[in-house]
C-alpha cells in the first residue's frame, strides 16, 4: 500500500515505516501548502490533516496513492494539567526539541506528580470510502533531567511504565513494542485487515 504521508517530519517518517512494513510512503512536498491542524483534539486535528492533504494531493499530486496518513500525538502532563497535549509541536516555538525538553521539565514542581503519557491519533482517508482513525497511548512519567539519543521530540525525558530508561535510552524495537504510536500503528493494520 503507498500512502501520502501528510507530514514533513523525517522521524515520524521513519518510525511509520518501521511500524507499517507493508507501506510506502511519500512524504507531503516541501512546495506543498502547510497542512491546517487547528483541532481541540488528537483525532480532530489527525482527520483534518488526512483529508486536506488527500483532497490537495487528487488535484496536484505527482503519483498514485491508495490514501494519506496522517499522524498527530503529542506528551500530556498531569502537572501542567494535559499540556502541552495537542500543542506539543508547537511547545515553546523557537526552541529545538533539546531546550523543549529543558524547558518543560523545568515547568514541573519538584514535589509534583510527574505522571504523563504519549498520545497519538492516526487517521487514514483512503483514496474511496470514508476517512477512519485508531489511536494509541503509552502511560509514564517524566524523568528529571534529559537522557538518552535514541527517538525523537520528547523521547529522552519519558519513561515508559515499567521501565527506569527514557525512550530515548530504549532500542528502538523496544520503544515501538510499547509506544503510542506503535500501538496507534498495531490498531490501523488490525483495521485493514
Amino acid at each position: 500500500m503507498k500512502l501520502l504521508l501528510a507530514s514533513r517530519n523525517t522521524h515520524k517518517a521513519q518510525e511509520l515505516a518501521e511500524l507499517l512494513p507493508g507501506c510506502t510512503f511519500v512524504l507531503w512536498p516541501a512546495s506543498a501548502p502547510e497542512i491546517p491542524e487547528d483541532g481541540a483534539f488528537f483525532q480532530d486535528n489527525a482527520l483534518q490533516k488526512a483529508t486536506y492533504a488527500l483532497r490537495w494531493w487528487k488535484e496536484n499530486g505527482t503519483e498514485p496513492v491508495d490514501g494519506a496518513l496522517a499522524d498527530d500525538s503529542g506528551l500530556c502532563v498531569d502537572a501542567l494539567w494535559g499540556g502541552p497535549g495537542v500543542l506539543s509541536a508547537r511547545f515553546a516555538p523557537g526552541l529545538d526539541y533539546p531546550a523543549k525538553n529543558k524547558k518543560l521539565l523545568a515547568m514541573i514542581p519538584m514535589e509534583a506528580s510527574r505522571a504523563a503519557r504519549f498520545v497519538c491519533v492516526l487517521a487514514l482517508a483512503p483514496m474511496t470510502g470514508e476517512a477512519f482513525t485508531v489511536g494509541g497511548a503509552v502511560e509514564g512519567s517524566l524523568a528529571y533531567e534529559v537522557r538518552g539519543t535514541e527517538g525523537f521530540g520528547y523521547d529522552p525525558i519519558f519513561v515508559p511504565e515499567g521501565f527506569n530508561q527514557t525512550f530515548g535510552e530504549l532500542s528502538s524495537v523496544i520503544k515501538h513494542s510499547l509506544s503510542h504510536r506503535g500501538s496507534a500503528a498495531r490498531a490501523l493494520v488490525e483495521r485493514l485487515r
